[in-house]
């Protein structure tokens, strides 16, 4: 920080204020040098991820578009999307990632739902993985009553399924 009368570096602090209007820090400094007063302002650099959708354009990530889709998902379900939808956003902002696929998103979403209710998770992965037809439902439930019945994680499953088809 220099100061705006005569460049010197040589500044204190004198007083700091929240300033709760826009989610900043008011600072008073003097320079040690010519005395001279004036006031700072810090600003949190809010960080804003960007979503690629799948056709390719990209917008800001919004929770409250995860939500609502969580929200149908665990409707009548002993889930709480919100906290689902909260851990993703926290997951995300922490990644430090500047861009994150649609994909990645409706992935941890089902990671999370496979492990919490597997009713949610399945109305879930047929909005997110666009099931076409009554077959897919049925495949994705029996790989989910596998797992179950298996006590393997998801990914360890599919792998299962995929070997078998080989055989």
């Amino acid at each position: 920080m220099k100061c705006p009368s005569c460049d010197s570096e040589n500044i204190k602090v004198i007083d700091s204020r929240p300033v709760p209007e826009n989610n900043s820090i008011r600072r008073r400094r003097e320079c040690l040098d010519c005395k001279f007063r004036f006031t700072t302002y810090e600003v949190i650099d809010a960080f804003h991820p960007v979503v690629l959708k799948k056709n390719g354009t990209k917008e800001y990530f919004d929770k409250n578009k995860l939500m609502s889709g969580l929200f149908q998902a665990c409707q009548k379900r002993p889930v709480d999307p919100e906290k689902i939808a909260n851990e993703i956003e926290y997951e995300i902002l922490n990644g430090l990632h500047r861009e994150i696929t649609s994909s990645e998103i409706g992935e941890m979403a089902m990671e999370k739902l496979l492990r919490l209710d597997d009713v949610a998770y399945v109305r879930f992965a047929s909005v997110h993985r666009e099931f076409r037809d009554v077959e897919t439902f049925m495949r994705e439930i029996e790989r989910v009553k596998r797992r179950k019945s298996i006590g393997t994680p998801r990914s360890a499953d599919t792998t299962a399924s995929k070997t078998k088809k080989k055989g």
